[in-house]
């Protein structure tokens, strides 16, 4: 398959289901935090503080968080000794259920404390199979397409999960566009949950028509799988890419959850721009995070995930310092620039996947990132927005100076990456 560079009709058709399954399941992943508030008066007593019903709503949300290392542990475990495509889609079925059944699930005027209790085991499955859909995605993409395209297969992979969130975004405004506030929260609300749920079947249908990756059948025919437990093996022989994995994964964590997740909230409470142009930076940074993962991953194939993460890091930190500290001191197109500049640079983040992919062999790969990447977002991305939120005591913008750690970390790592794997 190395023999040619250019793109089969094959490859071509599972880059594009692997994409849009892995788009659909992190809207469905997403979506519940644009309507954490009306989760928070639904689904907890009338009685308990509107504080206390949210922090128990985010505490729900954050349980994917940390289901998903445990997820992704067991299904790359099953995915490197059973083969890549069952497990590729019995993700999106994890995924796709749970999001259905929150749409249609009775709330605690109905069935008291039940309806908390089950929004809480629809979100751990939910974060157990976030846990298996990403690194199965990267992997089984890149065992499928040729060497010389892996690095834009991961690119337009990592895109697709930004696109989830876009979607995700689009849904609310559109909601909140097409009904009344009293309708949203009588049933309104519900809407996104059943259409994330039911597109995610009809992915999980597309998914069927995908093959296994040439590389794992390579492997079963010449019995190369591995003997022992594959977390073993990444923790015994891989400690020094495990270790690179994951300070690349607290990078790409800190460029999505405080770059583009948590942005409208500093942009419409610390400087007093309208929710809706907030949203509108947002939708935009995220269309452009979106075309810088794809070019990120053209210039990996032809000089390497090392230096464009390196590269993309500095740069990063260069224009969040900029955009940061312009904010409330120039006027909002100049921002608008500056937002999209830092939106189309974080897009680096797409090269984090290829970097694991180089780094683990394939008896274990899926393993190896799995870990990697799960063990590192579960820490980060429950522990980001806390550590912005204690920074913001000291200044309005103290995520810059989160941002600016991060890169550090993502650049002498990347130093590190390209000495000994590239």
């Amino acid at each position: 398959m190395e023999a040619h560079s250019g793109l089969s009709a094959q490859d071509k058709r599972t880059l594009g289901l692997s994409s849009l399954g892995g788009a659909l399941e992190f809207y469905d992943f997403v979506i519940y935090v644009f309507y954490a508030k009306i989760i928070s008066e639904l689904f907890f007593p009338s009685g308990l503080s509107p504080f206390w019903a949210m922090l128990n709503t985010y505490g729900i949300f954050a349980a994917g968080y940390f289901f998903r290392p445990l997820g992704g542990v067991v299904m790359a475990h099953f995915g490197d000794l059973v083969g890549r495509k069952r497990l590729f889609s019995l993700s999106i079925l994890l995924m796709a259920l749970p999001t259905l059944v929150i749409g249609l699930m009775p709330t605690f005027e109905s069935i008291g404390y039940a309806a908390p209790l089950l929004l809480l085991l629809m979100r751990v499955v939910q974060g157990i199979a976030i846990g298996g859909e990403i690194p199965a995605a990267w992997t089984f993409v890149s065992e499928h397409v040729p060497e010389k395209k892996i690095g834009f297969a991961n690119g337009l992979l990592t895109a697709g999960l930004s696109l989830g969130i876009l979607l995700g975004a689009l849904m609310s405004l559109f909601i909140s566009l097409k009904f009344s506030e009293a309708q949203i929260h009588d049933w309104a609300w519900r809407i996104p949950f059943i259409i994330g749920g039911v597109f995610g079947l009809v992915a999980l249908y597309l998914r069927s028509y995908l093959k296994e990756t040439p590389i794992f059948k390579a492997m079963q025919a010449r019995k190369e799988l591995s003997k022992e437990l594959p977390v073993k093996q990444v923790l015994a022989r891989h400690k020094t890419a495990v270790v690179i994995g994951m300070m690349f994964t607290w990078f790409l964590t800190g460029c999505v959850v405080v770059l583009i997740l948590a942005m409208p909230n500093l942009l419409t409470g610390a400087f007093g721009i309208e929710r809706s142009d907030a949203f509108t930076m947002q939708s935009a940074a995220i269309v452009m995070q979106m075309a810088g993962c794809i070019l990120a991953g053209l210039l990996a194939d032809r000089f390497g995930a090392g230096k464009v993460i390196l590269i993309g890091s500095f740069c990063v930190a260069a224009i969040a310092g900029i955009f940061y500290t312009s904010l409330g001191h120039v006027s909002h197109s100049t921002i608008f620039i500056l937002y999209m500049l830092l939106g189309l640079f974080s897009g680096t983040v797409g090269m984090v996947s290829y970097s694991m992919v180089r780094m683990f062999p394939a008896q274990i790969r899926f393993s190896g990132i799995s870990f990697s990447y799960n063990v590192a977002y579960a820490i980060a991305g429950g522990l980001t927005l806390p550590l912005v939120q204690w920074l913001s005591l000291y200044s309005k913008i103290g995520a810059m100076y989160y941002i600016w750690v991060v890169c550090l970390v993502a650049f002498f790592t990347a130093i590190i990456y390209r000495s000994k794997f590239e």
